[in-house]
């Protein structure tokens, strides 16, 4: 997650150099999740809705076992009823594997069973990536 050093709730609020800054760690958040990780797709999610937290992203490594999971659920196949039919696709579609994701790994309480490493493992990956990584270049927070 990064989220900002400034209590807004848009984009819109931030000053010049702070979305300078966040486009920058952003770009550097995602090439180290995909370097290390190797996600078939990463996800952000931009929150910030709630007048409690200032504007945040959430960076989602996505699986093809997670993806596999999704399909395999049957209370997700309802998704497909909603729209016209004449639209409906095949692929995944990412805001309803988002929803299943959320729901599933984050809320549930007996969530599937991870495949591949720990999220302590994970974890220590990507904070040994993130200490010996180049600084990225950065403009100056202001």
């Amino acid at each position: 997650m990064l989220g900002s050093k400034h209590h807004v709730n848009s984009l819109a609020q931030l000053p010049e150099p702070a979305l300078a800054e966040l486009g920058g760690l952003m770009a550097n958040i995602q090439s180290v999740l995909e370097t290390q990780l190797t996600p078939k797709w990463l996800y952000i999610s931009r929150f910030g809705h709630d007048p409690r937290y200032p504007i945040h992203f959430h960076f989602i490594p996505v699986y093809d076992w997670v993806e596999a999971l999704f399909w395999k659920d049957a209370r997700y196949r309802l998704l497909e009823t909603f729209g016209a039919q004449e639209n409906a696709q095949t692929l995944t579609d990412g805001a309803e594997l988002t929803l299943f994701i959320w729901r599933e790994f984050g809320e549930s309480p007996t969530p599937p069973a991870i495949q591949g490493p720990s999220i302590s493992q994970v974890i220590e990956k990507l904070r040994q990536a993130f200490r010996t990584q180049p600084t990225p270049n950065l403009p100056p927070a202001h």
